[in-house]
């Protein structure tokens, strides 16, 4: 469980509020954590397994399966295998980290023996990823009606398998995922290519399910917590259209950049299974844990630390820079009115902003935005600034965000620093590692977007 002391950093370590705003992030990545929100979503009475008010005779069930999907699938695996019991027939987990040891160790004596752990590729597909979606459809195959799959579903899940159509090749699922994140495209357009492009996304996987019951419990990484958006909806309708999907091409002019198999394939794919197939009349979809549920416990701890809480949005989305020019003129504002909630305030901003890369820098959409606030909150008292990616990974680093204070300016100039040229070249993870200023609580085992505090003192 991640801890309130893996958050510090330079400009924590020295704000008098330091302490409890640590303990605010901790509380809001606890409030989260897979096995608890598994743990809190379902209740096992005898052979009764009872989830969203819904009773499931795991008597009256052939076989009970678990597939467990996503960067959160192994402890929610793990909670749920031990709900489960010995009514579990097998299981299969497909996640981006393996903890240190496990190829010699196992992963613990709940799930040890029940279930086969691999590990897919992520943020881009690759080989690991093509041989989890084969594990998967062979697991699928065994199913029959008689049975009950059990689907633990997060984020990160739509690159960790990978099941392209015939004539798609990796490295076209590659290029795709990689010029449309290069773009900046927004998370539900990039899963509407994907789902129109692999057998076992946008509903794929039921139609493999052989008429089994399945219950997927959900784990939101998607604004709005759409279904089909998350791990791009392998047990959910697709409500989207082939020519939605290929409108999303054409508003980002990727036509000449794609591989001609993609556009192909887009252009002549079958529909995927609508909301009103009857292949769903056995499923059913549960979102246990999303960002407003994260944003909700750093509210109440902040509370509890005596700050005034204030739920800002959790719908924040656009480019990351954008974000961070509006959220610090609003935290400027609040500052200067004493309001909407007035100081010391705990202002909290959830969704999952995008960046259009300009250059060759590291960093990630949390970084960018904490490294486009630093000149708007330059010499401004008493405010601070927290962009916190939930999973502990902000794009391709190893770092969840980053800390900004009237200060961060002057102290980066002080080192030489110039937040411009970083911005330009998006080198934002340089910038604040100049400043000891990057939040580094590693992988959190969970992943519900991202979550901007703004704090008035």
């Amino acid at each position: 469980m991640v801890s309130a002391e893996s958050f510090w950093t330079n400009s924590l370590h020295n704000s008098p509020h330091g302490e409890a705003i640590t303990r605010i992030l901790a509380a809001a990545i606890q409030a989260v954590e897979p096995g608890r929100v598994v743990e809190r979503a379902v209740k096992r009475d005898a052979d009764d397994l009872v989830i969203s008010r819904r009773t499931y005779d795991l008597s009256t069930f052939g076989n009970v399966y678990l597939l467990a999907l996503g960067k959160a699938s192994l402890p929610m695996a793990e909670s749920m295998t031990q709900i489960l019991g010995d009514s579990l027939t097998s299981g299969l987990v497909i996640t981006k980290h393996l903890p240190a040891g496990f190829k010699s160790r196992g992963l613990s004596k709940v799930i040890k023996g029940r279930s086969s752990v691999i590990q897919g590729g992520h943020p881009l597909p690759n080989d690991r990823s093509l041989v989890a979606g084969k594990r998967v459809i062979q697991f699928l195959s065994r199913l029959t009606a008689d049975d009950l799959l059990v689907c633990l579903i997060s984020g990160g899940g739509s690159a960790l398998m990978a099941a392209p159509l015939p004539g798609v090749s990796l490295s076209d699922l590659q290029a795709v995922t990689a010029e449309l994140l290069k773009c900046g495209a927004a998370i539900e357009e990039i899963n509407a290519l994907r789902r129109r492009l692999d057998l076992l996304k946008g509903g794929g996987m039921i139609r493999m399910a052989n008429q089994a019951t399945v219950v997927s419990l959900i784990l939101s990484d998607v604004i709005g917590n759409p279904l089909e958006s998350i791990a791009s909806g392998p047990t959910a309708p697709d409500p989207t259209s082939r020519d939605e999907a290929l409108a999303v091409v054409k508003k980002y002019a990727l036509q000449a950049i794609l591989p001609a198999e993609i556009l192909i394939s887009l252009e002549n794919s079958l529909e995927t299974p609508k909301p009103d197939d009857p292949v769903f009349e056995k499923v059913h979809n549960l979102v246990v844990g999303s960002n407003l549920s994260a944003a909700q416990a750093a509210l109440r701890q902040a509370a509890g630390e005596g700050f005034h809480p204030y739920l800002l949005r959790t719908d924040l989305k656009g480019e990351a820079r954008q974000a961070a020019f509006e959220l610090s003129t609003f935290l400027r504002q609040a500052k200067k009115s004493n309001a909407p909630v007035p100081a010391p305030a705990c202002m909290v901003a959830g969704g999952e902003t995008t960046v259009s890369l300009q250059g060759n820098g590291r960093g990630g959409r949390n970084t960018e935005l904490a490294l486009a606030a630093v000149s708007e909150l330059a010499d401004f008292p008493e405010v601070m600034l927290v962009s916190l990616a939930t999973d502990g990974e902000d794009g391709p680093t190893d770092t969840a965000g980053a800390v900004v204070t009237g200060r961060s300016f002057r102290r980066a100039a002080e080192l030489g620093l110039n937040p411009g040229p970083y911005l330009q070249t998006n080198d934002s993870y340089t910038f604040f590692d100049a400043l000891d200023d990057l939040l580094k609580p590693g992988p959190t085992g969970t992943n519900v977007n991202d979550l901007v505090f703004l704090f008035t003192f």
